[in-house]
Order: C-alpha cells, then sequence, then structure tokens
C-alpha cells in the first residue's frame, strides 16, 4: 500500500520488485497514480505464493478490504 506525500490518496497493488515498482510510481510512469506523487511505502506483505499475493490485492480492493485495510494496516 502506498501513500501519497499529502496523505490523502492510496494505491494498492502487488508487484514481483517493489523497490522499482515505487521507483516508476515516483517517476511519473504510472498513469493512474502520477498526479499524487510522491508516494512513500505504507505497509507491504510478502507472500511466497503469487496466486496469494493476487487474491489477497484483490480483497485489499474490495470495500470490505479497504475496510480493512484502513483499520488494520
Amino acid at each position: 500500500i502506498l501513500q501519497s506525500g499529502d496523505g490523502s490518496h492510496f494505491y494498492t497493488g502487488a508487484t514481483e520488485d517493489l523497490r522499482e515498482r515505487l521507483e516508476k510510481h515516483n517517476a511519473g510512469d504510472v498513469p493512474h497514480t502520477s498526479k499524487f506523487r510522491p508516494w512513500r511505502l505504507k505497509t507491504y506483505l510478502a507472500f511466497a505464493d503469487a496466486e496469494q499475493a493476487w487474491a489477497f490485492e484483490r480483497y485489499l480492493k474490495s470495500a470490505p478490504g479497504r475496510a480493512f485495510a484502513r483499520k488494520r494496516l
């Protein structure tokens, strides 16, 4: 989970290379997040299984998942 510099926007995503992905967001290479730069890492979780990681990303993007993230992450 990334948080914008002003703290008002959040971005949830999954990646195999966290450092590279954060650099892309901050460089403006991701159109969806370019207008809210700079981004900083708020929370990250590592999964040994890629399918579990993608499933958890989908959950965090759902209404119950967003509520969970706000309260717990």
